[in-house]
């Protein structure tokens, strides 16, 4: 009989050390563990790491390599690039449930005891020693590394109360307290930022890495302890906050690198999976396409940047962030009108900009200009990049003078007309608003008359913004919205002190 064929209804009968052995029992590091699961997923063609999207040609063969060659491992990479994640679905490589000695605390093996409690109860039981199961998710155990992080937090230290209430001296390895590493015997054990970890914390773990064993003060302890550590470390520690000594690094096997997603499609998928949007946004708020483009092009341009500080990084979060923002500024309007639905809009869009701000680290030119006016120009550049996938490019199009597709809209702004679009309009008002400028409806079934009603109605305040940006009409920011008006005779307008306009902006 096998234990691996049986069920867990069937494993939980297994409740002695005679009865393990008889089902056929062998023990196996948990590198190997890993290693043999690896290679039956591989051979079934199975997604090892689900929901993890564009690292099927760079870091996901490179983490499979590393787990084959059973090598310790650390996942260097800047901030929102998945690491913790990937860590995290190690454990399903883990088997179902692995057999313990019932009472360890440290995960003990029946046929290979390690804890003294161990060693003495199988002595005392022999074939009668209990056995309990312990399942994958109790195997894997995480630690942030943070200054206040001690040795004894993460080896053990001896606890005098132990000694104190069984009676034993310090030099009894029965009072030692044994710390996350130990009790993570027989599993996958994580520290996350490890640069932040102290150098004499580092210094700690040497041996444990090297040859398995712990040291406890003046305690002759070596308990050889079966781990598959993981790390994770952001470049950006190793000068801002600390850095990893060369000895420990030289100890981890496997340096994997990750990195941001390389096309905005992959972007798209990871906000898509990640975003928490309820069941009741998802009934009232109808999401086109060019809304998530527009979300993911903000991270995009983020990245390239020169107010934001490249070393650190723009999270995937931030774009996470501001899709859920921009699904609750359109919720928020469909109930203040009492409506049953609506589609976002781009003034929903540019209400995600407290998402973004706590988002990206300032460079010193970014921190003057101010986080929010960061913010709005980033979002500005994203229109002006998505503009140009849908609309041909005003920049040309002004040479062709008469066959300018974009001269009755700007021709009718240059008359001195106005058109403001609030956040808060209902359907009708926002559809009256765009509707009353001459030649942009005609210009959206020139360019996409396949879109229905509403992704027309989105195309048409899209196209003010993208004119805007290209300096064909002015965009002013209002108090609950966005005006829009001639170039010409915006720069030649004063507004007055604490109206509206006194927030103009352009988003340049």
């Amino acid at each position: 009989m096998n234990y691996k064929n049986l069920t867990p209804p069937d494993l939980h009968k297994i409740a002695t050390l005679g009865q393990l052995k008889a089902a056929g029992y062998e023990p196996r590091s948990v590198k190997q563990e890993l290693r043999d699961n690896l290679i039956q997923k591989l051979k079934r063609n199975e997604n090892v790491f689900p929901g993890i999207y564009g690292y099927e040609e760079t870091v996901i063969p490179e983490l499979q390599q590393a787990i084959l060659a059973m090598h310790h491992i650390n996942l260097l990479g800047l901030r929102g690039q998945a690491k913790t994640r990937i860590a995290r679905l190690l454990v399903e490589l883990l088997d179902e449930y692995i057999p313990v000695v019932k009472g360890s605390e440290l995960n003990d093996d029946p046929l290979q005891p390690l804890s003294v409690y161990a060693k003495d109860l199988v002595a005392a039981h022999g074939l009668d020693t209990p056995v309990t199961w312990l399942h994958r998710s109790e195997r894997y155990t995480e630690k942030l590394a943070t200054p206040d992080v001690s040795v004894a937090d993460l080896i053990g230290d001896a606890d005098p109360i132990k000694a104190a209430t069984l009676k034993l001296p310090y030099s009894d390895e029965r009072v030692i307290h044994f710390g996350l590493i130990p009790r993570s015997h027989r599993g996958i054990f994580v520290i996350n930022e490890l640069p932040d970890l102290q150098a004499r914390i580092q210094v700690s773990l040497f041996n444990i890495l090297q040859e398995g064993d712990i040291q406890i003060r003046g305690f002759k302890v070596r308990l050889p302890l079966d781990i598959q550590f993981v790390f994770t470390a952001n470049p950006e520690d190793y000068t801002n906050r600390g850095s990893i000594v060369t000895p420990l690094k030289d100890r981890i096997d496997s340096q994997i690198i990750t990195h941001y997603p390389k096309t905005l499609e992959i972007g798209k998928q990871i906000t898509l999976q990640e975003a928490k949007i309820k069941p009741e946004q998802k009934q009232l708020v109808k999401v086109n396409q060019l809304v998530n483009d527009l979300i993911e092009q903000v991270a995009i341009e983020a990245r390239d940047s020169e107010y934001v500080d490249a070393k650190s990084g723009v999270s995937a979060r931030l774009t996470i962030a501001a899709y859920e923002n921009v699904m609750s500024a359109a919720e928020r309007r469909v109930l203040i009108n009492g409506e049953s639905k609506t589609y976002v809009r781009v003034s929903d869009f540019l209400a995600a900009v407290p998402a973004i701000t706590g988002k990206v680290e300032l460079v010193y030119e970014g921190e003057q200009e101010g986080a929010a006016m960061v913010a709005q120009n980033l979002m500005g550049k994203a229109i002006r990049s998505q503009f140009l996938n849908y609309f041909p490019d005003p920049d040309k199009q002004k040479k062709q003078k008469d066959k300018n597709p974009y001269k009755p809209v700007t021709d009718w702004f240059g008359e001195g007309h106005t058109v403001d679009v609030l956040a808060t309009m209902t359907t009708a008002e926002y559809k009256k608003a765009l509707n009353s400028v001459p030649g942009l409806s005609n210009l959206i079934q020139k360019f996409h008359p396949e879109k229905d009603e509403t992704e027309k109605l989105f195309l048409m305040e899209f196209c003010l913004h993208g004119l805007a940006e290209h300096s064909l009409i002015s965009r002013n920011k209002l108090t609950a919205g966005t005006q829009f008006k001639d170039l010409l005779s915006s720069m030649f307008t004063m507004p007055s002190f604490g109206s509206d306009d006194d927030d103009e902006d352009n988003y340049k």
